[in-house]
């Protein structure tokens, strides 16, 4: 398959792709000419991104301070929610600390923290 190989051909291709978004919807069959080009270029797109914009894993306080935002919640409400002191929550949020077993499985259950994020996999 082509590749992006510079920033002028990934700006070019995410324009485009703006270009046949209003042309591939729900009720265009996969066959659509269109929708075979946005096929292509998004997964064009995908790749470059991949190499030249990663994504790098969310550090657990990080994620903490999300569902903390999302719940409207304080570092002491989540402290009381885990079943820890506010300063365990404390050094928790700075790194200092690492999550036992069980406090692990409460952050993955009780915040809704995948996993692999509160094991640093």
């Amino acid at each position: 398959m082509a590749q992006i190989k510079n920033e002028a051909a990934y700006r070019a291709a995410l324009k485009r792709i703006d270009e046949l978004l209003p042309l591939t919807g729900d009720d265009v069959p996969d066959t659509d000419p269109n929708m075979l080009e946005m096929d292509m270029l998004c997964d064009m797109v995908e790749e470059y991104e991949n190499i030249h914009y990663p994504i790098g894993k969310p550090e657990l306080a990080e994620v903490i301070r999300l569902r903390m935002f999302e719940r409207g919640l304080t570092q002491t409400a989540v402290a009381q929610l885990l079943g820890i002191s506010p300063s365990r929550m404390s050094e928790l949020m700075h790194g200092k600390l690492e999550p036992s077993y069980h406090l692990s499985r409460d952050l993955c259950i009780k915040l809704n923290i995948e996993p692999s994020v509160v094991l640093n996999l």
